[in-house]
């Protein structure tokens, strides 16, 4: 940190918001309206939100805290600042979308687009020195420790929490979901 401009601290601000927008477009106007989730913390908190008729915003900050107190103690304090911002935002933005009508109610365009904006808001983040969600952070704790990349530990979570997604909204939808992760994968 020390030596880094303060305009490039202010640019990352900016990509860890404007990421968060773009994952919560993708979110509040594709993905939750259509009962199609994401992967990691998000996707609980979205079946969480779902069950409980609690805010979405709410599960993102709460779920996502005791992996960013891991993540200080194991990766750093940058990286959780930079986490936080970005996931308070996200909590932020998708509260304010939340009331505005879905652009599709097509399940496969929903699971595409949504997919698109969701990874391309994500690869913002990381590419800003940001997560979004504790599974990210555990996989990364888990890679230094095991050879097993951040990847393979993140699918591995993926797998049962888009699976479980089935016993709540259905196995189409799951299958949906599993659609918008690829396209988010391939997009981040």
């Amino acid at each position: 940190m020390a030596g880094t401009p303060l305009w490039r601290h202010v640019l990352n601000v900016v990509f860890l918001i404007a990421g968060a927008a773009v994952v919560a477009l993708g979110l509040e106007l594709f993905l939750v309206p259509n009962n199609i989730i994401d992967g990691g913390v998000v996707g609980i908190s979205i079946m969480v939100s779902y069950l409980s008729g609690l805010p979405l915003g709410m599960f993102l900050v709460v779920l996502n805290l005791p992996f960013m107190v891991i993540g200080y103690k194991q990766i750093g304090k940058k990286f959780v600042i930079s986490s936080l911002i970005a996931i308070g935002a996200l909590a932020l933005f998708v509260s304010l979308l939340h009331s505005v009508d879905p652009l599709t109610g097509d399940l496969l365009l929903g699971a595409i687009f949504g997919g698109v904006f969701v990874g391309t808001g994500v690869g913002l983040i990381i590419r800003s020195g940001g997560s979004l969600d504790g599974t990210e952070i555990i996989a990364i704790i888990v890679q230094r420790s095991r050879d097993v990349s951040i990847g393979e530990v993140v699918m591995f979570f993926n797998v049962f929490i888009l699976g479980s997604s089935a016993f709540i909204f259905g196995w189409d939808r799951a299958l949906y979901s599993l659609i918008a992760y690829f396209v988010a994968f391939k997009s981040i």
